[in-house]
């Protein structure tokens, strides 16, 4: 159950320890403070409705001519796109490989220990040979030195040993293995050990030949989508990713009836669950082709992941004698699962979603928001993204959701940067990496 304190509330999760001290010491850098549900947030933290907002500095990147394309070691590679400005961010970096660890170093700068530019490296080759694919753009753009292509972008079983415990239980939450004691890692993650827990589109083989180009659309829930008639072009693609609270039924016109990847976090389930009930969300799209992206927050992602793999119910914690095929279907199996590696979703907060609240007391509850990090991974795996329903200029314009039965303004949370997700959308839009869309 939830603790309510003056007017905010704190839903148990992972962060609810931290929510109780965080409402009583709010001041004026958050101000306009709402009494708002999300099922984003396990804190319930909420920092401002779109009325009345303090914009985040735009988010600025600096490029220079060192900006070249990631070579196995000794590789120049520009700062991260930041929200804010930093006198150290123009400074040069280093790439050095040591074993499978990428490890990026800044000369003459110290990193918080938090930020942990370090990662896993994996050769997986390109699944095609798409000659106008965002892997051969992405060098000629402003983002060609923060792509990092051999990041895994998903964990499996052969990922796990106590080496990368001990490097990875530094960091908490999403973005690492903090909180999650090594028998638990074993017993949970061994459960993935099939080549298609390691790929995102693990059945391309069957779509077509290796000459033609992974079409993905990416599909968020926001308001824009009402009315937008895009169903039969989301439709189209060869793949259709949804998060949280997507609701089809209803809706088939405007933001199509296929789902083959359903994001989403332990959490925001439960709580898209509870909080779109009215609406007519039961729980995740249930198909033969649809896969499972589970995004890690807690251990509780991990169990009802191996519940759901194994068809047994959930052995303890918060979902503790919970059945997984309530969620999935009775046709869940391993080949559908899949699950983010933290090591991934630390890279993009530190190199397209480093916030300004990364220098705040509220740095260890930030994050990229579910839809943003389901973006970004099918920026790294398919060949040509076309995103609907996230965030642009004109949001104001737009209920929080297509469905909603009535106006109701976005909100922004501590816990993510909604602002600058939304320019980096435009900026990756600019670029010619992606297609967002947007009203005339």
């Amino acid at each position: 159950a939830p603790s309510d304190v003056r007017g905010l509330v704190c839903f148990d999760g992972y962060w609810s320890f931290l929510c109780l001290g965080f409402l009583q010491k709010l001041r004026v850098e958050w101000s306009h403070v709402v009494p708002t549900f999300h099922p984003e947030v396990s804190s319930g933290v909420v920092l401002q409705q779109q009325t009345q907002t303090t914009k985040l500095p735009t988010l600025k990147t600096h490029t220079s001519a060192a900006a070249t394309r990631q070579k196995p070691a000794q590789t120049v590679v520009p700062p991260v796109l930041k929200s804010t400005t930093r006198s150290d961010a123009v400074g040069k970096t280093r790439t050095s490989t040591k074993g499978t660890l990428l490890q990026h170093k800044r000369v003459g700068t110290t990193e918080p220990p938090y930020i942990g530019d370090a990662y896993m490296s994996e050769d997986v080759p390109p699944q095609t040979d798409c000659p106008d694919g965002i892997r051969s753009k992405v060098s000629k753009t402003q983002f060609g030195g923060l792509f990092l292509k051999h990041v895994p972008v998903l964990q499996w079983a052969k990922h796990v040993s106590r080496e990368e415990h001990q490097r990875l239980r530094k960091y908490p939450g999403a973005h690492g293995w903090g909180g999650i004691d090594y028998d638990t890692l074993v017993e949970t993650l061994s459960v993935l050990n099939i080549s298609a827990n390691r790929q995102m589109l693990d059945n391309w083989k069957q779509h077509s030949d290796k000459l033609k180009c992974i079409r993905c659309a990416v599909v968020g829930n926001g308001g824009i989508l009402k009315d937008s008639k895009k169903g039969k072009e989301i439709d189209s693609h060869h793949y259709i990713f949804r998060t949280n609270g997507a609701i089809t039924n209803g809706f088939e016109q405007d933001v199509g009836t296929r789902t083959t990847h359903y994001a989403f976090s332990t959490n925001t389930l439960m709580n898209s669950i509870r909080s779109y009930a009215k609406f007519g969300y039961k729980g995740p799209p249930v198909s033969t082709e649809t896969r499972y992206i589970f995004l890690p927050d807690h251990d509780r992602d991990y169990l009802l992941m191996k519940a759901a793999a194994t068809h047994t119910l959930v052995e303890r914690g918060h979902e503790h004698g919970k059945d997984p095929t309530m969620y999935f279907g009775k046709d869940v199996s391993k080949e559908k699962l899949k699950m983010y590696h933290p090591d991934f979703i630390r890279y993009l907060r530190n190199r397209f979603l480093r916030s300004s609240a990364l220098k705040t007391k509220y740095k260890d509850i930030y994050r990229p928001s579910t839809g943003a990090v389901m973006l970004l991974a099918a920026l790294h795996t398919c060949d040509q993204v076309s995103a609907y329903g996230f965030m642009t200029p004109d949001y104001k314009n737009y209920s929080d959701h297509y469905y909603d039965s009535s106006y109701h303004p976005v909100a922004f949370y501590i816990n993510h940067d909604l602002h600058m997700e939304m320019d980096l959308w435009h900026q990756l839009h600019k670029d010619g990496l992606m297609r967002l869309y947007m009203r005339d």
